[in-house]
């Protein structure tokens, strides 16, 4: 390692995309987001104060060929529901319009300029892969984005943006931290483009960290319909040297993203002739879902670690969002509590409820959530992440440690280690583990 680098934008779930912005306007942001008064926001508008409903957006992508989830809005219809049932926030109804993105620019762009026409204070909840195409609307009317899914790197660095997790990064870095001391060879395997070329390091950081070596690297095309000569080069490469007394078994980690399914599929056949080896993986790649799909304890993913950002769906501590859905969508089946969107949204809309509740009697507009959130309001989330606060003033260490490592609006760099059991993930260590001083050490050139 040669010292703290700032780390590119790297996604396991999408290609690299440049977001159009400029350091003048950044700069001009980030002095507006620290003005009570929400600089920013169009004369006249007020996104939703007065007396009148909390209108806010949740967007995501539905009916497209690629990623799709459509149970990010349908919770957050629940949510406004089972709110309002309740009396509202402090006493005034919340309404949420919902956007179908489709997977494209364009669309995300309407979603943004429809939020803009509708005046809403924030847009919670979200996930699109199209940051270039929705961030600019937003951030010249100054409406806040509030826990993204975390697919690109605009929600980690635009002033306006208020992410609730700590992205891909942080879960491929916490990864290669927990297979330090489980696996003895590590083989990568990831896509051969710009973006894939940044996850051996990311990986690696992890497995340095705990004293182990570097992980082998396999490339392979991120749209491939097999990946046969893949799966064997990185059995070759996880399983050399197996028969050394007391060795440890070897480990795979594909990172391919929404072809990661496919990968297995060929891993599966692959490894009847190779000695016994684990899989290991981020969340976004695979999720309950995706192993029941696949044939759950009897499928490729048995026994499989996979760090994600939050609890296993069976823990305790997710009993507020589930009372939602039983009350509120109880046999929507695009709401699926095991979904990361969907969890990621009930700790979005936490943070709204929370934010609003702090202004008690006064305005809610989209200055003042804003306001209020970078004047550093703590928000507890029920042990689902540590405690989240966002502010703009360097006052805050833990925010000049991640700034550092090229996310200055990442809150939350932990991750949790679980584990497929009988076909169901589990948890395979408890609490979580912070990855910010493995970010550190990550040598991107």
């Amino acid at each position: 390692m040669t010292g703290r680098r700032r780390i590119r934008s790297t996604f396991l779930l999408q290609h690299h995309r440049p977001v159009r912005a400029t350091a003048l306007a950044a700069g001009a942001l980030v002095a507006c987001a620290s003005l009570a008064a929400g600089c920013g926001v169009v004369p006249g508008t007020t996104g939703g104060s007065g007396d009148g409903p909390i209108k806010v957006m949740t967007w995501a992508p539905s009916d497209s060929k690629a990623t799709n989830k459509p149970g990010m809005p349908a919770f957050a219809q629940a949510y406004a529901r089972w709110i309002n049932s309740k009396g509202g926030i402090n006493g005034r109804k919340l309404t949420v319009l919902t956007c179908n993105d489709h997977n494209d620019g364009v669309s995300a762009a309407k979603c943004a300029r429809r939020a803009v026409k509708e005046n809403v204070v924030a847009v919670v909840g979200s996930y699109s892969q199209y940051a270039d195409s929705f961030f600019p609307p937003l951030e010249a009317a100054g409406i806040p984005y509030i826990g993204g899914y975390g697919v690109t790197n605009a929600e980690f660095t635009s002033p306006l943006s208020y992410p609730v997790n700590g992205d891909q990064p942080t879960l491929l870095a916490g990864l290669g931290k927990a297979l330090a001391t489980a696996c003895g060879n590590v083989t990568l395997v990831r896509p051969d483009t710009i973006a894939g070329d940044e996850l051996p390091v990311l990986l690696d950081s992890g497995l340095t960290t705990g004293g182990h070596r570097a992980a082998g690297d396999v490339r392979a095309a991120d749209d491939a319909s097999e990946y046969s000569a893949q799966s064997t080069k990185a059995l070759d490469g996880s399983t050399s040297g197996a028969s050394a007394s007391g060795s440890k078994e070897g480990c795979v980690v594909p990172a391919l993203g929404d072809r990661t399914s496919t990968f297995m599929d060929s891993f599966r056949r692959a490894r009847e002739d190779y000695p016994q080896v684990r899989t290991a993986m981020a969340m976004g790649s695979v999720d309950q879902t995706v192993i029941d799909a696949s044939g759950g304890a009897s499928g490729p993913y048995e026994g499989s670690y996979i760090t994600g950002w939050y609890p296993v769906e069976s823990d305790a501590r997710w009993a507020g969002m589930k009372k939602v859905i039983n009350q509120e969508a109880f046999g929507d089946n695009r709401i699926d509590s095991a979904d990361a969107g969907v969890q990621t949204t009930w700790i979005a809309y936490t943070v709204l409820t929370k934010a609003v509740e702090s202004l008690g009697s006064g305005e809610v507009s989209a200055g003042s959530i804003r306001a209020t959130l970078n004047d550093g309001l703590k928000i507890p989330t029920g042990g689902l992440t540590p405690t989240l606060r966002w502010t703009t003033r360097a006052t805050w260490s833990s925010a000049d440690d991640l700034a550092s490592v090229g996310f200055p609006r990442m809150v939350n760099a932990h991750v949790t280690l679980q584990v497929v059991r009988q076909g169901q993930l589990v948890a395979a260590r408890k609490g979580f583990t912070d990855v910010t001083t493995t970010l550190q050490n990550a040598d991107v050139n």
